[in-house]
């Protein structure tokens, strides 16, 4: 019988770019593999997957699958279903890592269930046990105001990592590896797997910086008081060349987009500067931005909860908060 070893990520290209999640799984990968004394590979699906094999090399991986074929260029849950199961027949890896991405979060628990095994999901932390050799999974729970740790015994043992969770490694452009082109899949079992057709695709825009990748965001809550608060808070977030979000109740209320959402069942941001405004804490918006370097909340309310997470806190209306605040940064960045 084969034995399982080594540790396998699923890559994610996005916009005909490595997805930033990529290189974060292959750092964590690399710690695990290296403390196992074990190797690093890396899959990649779709018909430019050998434009992203040594970037992959260079950040980590000892071997790439690549599965070139058309059907995977756009993600579909059956085709990658099928695809990364015949891949992890062949590679039998000790260790599956995905993102935890809404393909990731699609596509890992289909995965465990036809292999039969656990899942593990929204890890922040991963490690080896020292004395079994299993991979410890650290995740949040109880709405993010505990962690917990599991371990499984079936393999391969799965999980998908929060974002921004690991840090990418310095890219090592020497670095050398296997690329192995895999044709074990048929491209018409491929076809007929498919059940469901993309007839469309729609890309959001928008326009300055990225709220996944903004070292400065603010953050609005339901104590803005609607849609015509938050444009005063993309004034603040202009002048501090950041990006601005938003708690779950402005968009429930339909006055942001629900692409920016911050929070559990949003998005998690680790920026350098978090200023949360009007937003009363509570454990599910924390989860998204527990990463933060610093935290100032601006709320009326001394006794929110946010200002015992916050680094610094303001007691008043943001009304009257927010002016005096943007003229003063205004004062102290005009030169920068």
């Amino acid at each position: 019988m084969r034995e399982y070893k080594g540790i396998m990520v699923l890559g994610e290209v996005s916009e005909g770019k490595l997805n930033s999640v990529t290189a974060e799984l292959l750092a964590c990968a690399r710690l695990l593999a290296d403390s196992l004394k074990e190797k690093v590979s890396c899959v990649l699906f779709g018909s430019r997957a050998s434009d992203f094999s040594q970037e992959v090399i260079a950040l980590g991986a000892d071997r790439v699958y690549l599965v070139q074929n058309s059907l995977l260029d756009n993600y579909q849950a059956e085709t990658y279903l099928y695809a990364l199961e015949q891949m992890v027949s062949m590679g039998l890896p000790n260790i599956l890592l995905f993102g935890q991405t809404a393909m990731g979060r699609d596509l890992a628990p289909r995965l465990a269930f036809r292999l039969r095994v656990g899942l593990v999901t929204d890890c922040l932390e991963l490690s080896i046990d020292s004395a079994k050799k299993n991979l410890l999974m650290t995740k949040p729970v109880y709405g993010g105001s505990a962690r917990a740790v599991f371990a499984s015994d079936f393999f391969p043992q799965m999980a998908t990592v929060r974002q921004k969770a690991f840090s990418p490694l310095p890219r090592d452009e020497k670095r050398t590896g296997q690329v192995i082109e895999c044709i074990i899949i048929d491209p018409a079992v491929l076809q007929a797997e498919l059940k469901t057709k993309v007839i469309g695709k729609k890309i959001e825009e928008y326009s300055g910086v990225k709220l996944e990748a903004a070292k400065v965001i603010v953050c609005g809550g339901r104590g803005i008081g609607g849609p015509e608060g938050f444009k005063k808070l993309e004034e603040l977030a202009r002048v501090l060349k950041g990006a601005v979000g938003a708690s779950r109740p402005p968009c429930d209320q339909g006055w942001m987009p629900a692409s920016l959402q911050i929070g559990l069942t949003g998005k998690i941001v680790v920026p350098d500067l978090y200023i949360v405004v009007g937003v009363s804490g509570s454990s599910q918006h924390l989860a998204g931005c527990s990463g933060a370097k610093v935290i100032v909340a601006i709320n009326s309310d001394p006794e929110a909860n946010i200002f015992k997470e916050a680094d610094f806190g303001i007691v008043g209306r943001w009304q009257e908060v927010l002016p005096a605040f943007i003229e003063k940064l205004k004062e102290l960045t005009k030169d920068a």
